[in-house]
Formats: structure tokens, sequence, C-alpha cells
């Protein structure tokens, strides 16, 4: 486990409480626009792309999940932070659940969206590795964006939809493909019962990847978890539904932190 020095952006005034966003796989730091323009009125957001997304370095592989959740943890001492509240979306919510597993001093609110403990089958995985290392990202653009927004949703924004792929198709086939085969082994169901930091999970109602039911089970794996539901949304719920999505963070965040050295 060798942690890097990922890529990211800051918004909001230092002086607020921050909270730190981390995202899906084949996505970088655009996926959460439209929550950096909900939360910065109240809280420095940092958002950052993952180890082979984005602007951030590609190390060779393999990587596992522990790896994602240093990068996270350096991340904070890079700011300067003894600890964060944290939000994570599919694989970035299993870094979260990692960090806050294995380091709950870090961890100060935690949300989890879209997201599951274990991410099977492991052959998908492996089989969308292979494919990208062969034919390239546009290989599977269509495939993965179709299974980010609803099907309403894309009838009525081709835009979005257009930009989803531009942005997946940005990412590094080399990042991209070790990231699924990270995918095919990460579980963290084992980490679930150890965490302690206040925790919120969102699911989308219609999300293919990472059905309700997955998020069920974190929740009620977690001491006093709790699990919203967005109707309308599927598997990048944020941006399908990001007016309900903003308000669930800012509600769950707005909870009273953690004193230090508790």
């Amino acid at each position: 486990m060798t942690a890097i020095d990922v890529a990211y952006e800051s918004h909001g005034p230092a002086h607020l409480p921050t909270v730190v966003l981390t995202g899906s796989l084949g996505s970088t730091t655009q996926m959460w626009h439209p929550q950096v323009a909900a939360l910065s009125h109240h809280y420095r957001v940092v958002a950052y792309d993952t180890r082979g997304h984005g602007r951030s370095p590609v190390p060779p592989g393999p990587y596992d999940v522990d790896d994602l959740a240093a990068d996270l943890e350096r991340l904070l001492d890079r700011l300067g932070l003894s600890r964060a509240h944290v939000v994570g979306l599919s694989l970035g919510g299993l870094t979260v659940m990692r960090l806050a597993a294995t380091k709950p001093d870090r961890v100060d609110r935690a949300a989890v969206l879209c997201t599951a403990a274990r991410f099977a089958p492991a052959s998908a995985w492996a089989e969308r590795a292979d494919l990208v290392e062969a034919n390239g990202m546009k290989s599977v653009a269509q495939s993965v964006v179709a299974r980010w927004f609803t099907d309403a949703h894309r009838r009525a924004d081709p835009d979005l939809i257009a930009w989803a792929e531009q942005m997946l198709c940005s990412i590094d086939a080399v990042g991209y493909a070790i990231c699924c085969r990270l995918l095919a082994s990460a579980d963290v169901s084992d980490d679930l019962e150890s965490i302690r930091s206040p925790l919120l999970a969102i699911a989308g109602a219609d999300d293919p990847a990472t059905p309700p039911v997955q998020l069920q089970t974190i929740v009620g794996a977690v001491p006093g978890a709790r699990l919203a539901v967005v109707d309308g949304a599927a598997h990048l719920a944020n941006l399908d539904q990001p007016e309900a999505v903003n308000a669930l963070l800012l509600d769950h965040l707005a909870g009273t932190p953690r004193s230090e050295g508790t």
C-alpha cells in the first residue's frame, strides 16, 4: 500500500469545515459540480480525482481499496486536516467506508451514494477491464453511461449524456481497467460494523448497478446508519436528482460533529 498525491480542487472559504468528495469509476471531479455549488456556501469543498482518473497519476497496478483509502488520508494530511466530512459515490463509497472503518479519527460525518460493500460478480469487472484494454474507453462509453442515468433523464437531456460520455472517454484506459479489477476483488463487508462515523447511505431508486438493497445491507451493518432512497435516480444519483441529493447531504452534514479527540 503506497499512497500517492491525487489531483484535487478546493471551493469555498478555507476557514469553514471541510467536505471531501470522491467519485465513481470513470469520473473526474466534474461529476460533483451540482454538489460543489450547493455545499460550498456552507463548507470548504474538496473534490479529487481517484488514482488512475482525471489529472491524478496512474501508478502501476494492481490497486486495492486500501490504496484508495491511503490516498484519501494522504490528501487530508496535505490539506492540514486531522479529519473531515467525507462523501463517496460508488467506487468512492468503498474508499469512504474503508477509511471510516480503519482510521475512524480521520472521518467526521460520512455519506456514501450508490455503492456496495462488494461489487459482484467479479467476472463482469474482469471482462470490462479486458474490453477497455483491447478497444479503449469508447468501447464501453454508451453502455456505462446508460446505467448512470434514468431512461427519462437520458431522453430529456441529451447534452448531459454527451457530456458524461466525454468525461468517461477522457479517463486513462489503463487506470480505468486497473480500477475495474479492483472492484472485482474489493469487499468491505467485514469493515461495516467497525464504522462509528454518522453515516448516510443514499440509493437511487432506479440504479441498476447498486440498487437500494445494496445500500440497505450497508445500513443494516453500520451502527446508527440511515438510508435515503431517491426517486427518479439511477447510478449517478447526484447528477440525476441533484436537488434531492444536495438537500440530503446538507441535512446530514449539519449534524453536530464530534469534538477533537473523540
